[in-house]
């Protein structure tokens, strides 16, 4: 099992960026970013080839959230997914997919309270039916 996560020279450069504009430590950006990416309908095709960025802990990555998270992609992927698949490569996935639509998301909103206030109004609405049980 794999608990070390490393990003692309491109993510880490936009994980740097968004730190430095929004303060915000790069474990939190990437969650952010993983939501966005999972927001999207489209499946995660491309798999990372460059690693040459941020080397990550998955406990660093996912803290008290990783069992949600790996959930969240399983239900992404609409099948279960083995741990191995899960993190780094699924997960990874999602984090360079996902600081791209963050990066674009901040550049629209032009600063990190506009950023927050957008990604709030953006979240879709959950009907009662949706929430099983």
């Amino acid at each position: 099992m794999n608990f070390r996560l490393k990003t692309s020279k491109a993510t880490a450069e936009r994980l740097k960026l968004l730190q430095d504009s929004t303060r915000l430590t790069p474990n939190i950006i990437a969650r952010y970013a993983v939501i966005l990416s999972l927001k999207e309908q489209q499946p995660i095709l491309k798999t990372v080839k460059d690693v040459g960025g941020t080397d990550f802990l998955r406990n660093v990555l996912t803290g008290p959230y990783d069992y949600l998270f790996k959930v969240l992609i399983a239900q992404h992927e609409k099948r279960e997914i083995t741990d191995e698949e899960y993190f780094p490569g699924l997960f990874n996935n999602h984090l360079e997919r996902g600081c791209i639509l963050l990066q674009n998301e901040y550049n629209y909103a032009g600063n990190y309270e506009k950023l927050i206030t957008n990604l709030i109004f953006k979240v879709p609405e959950v009907e009662s039916n949706d929430i099983p049980g």
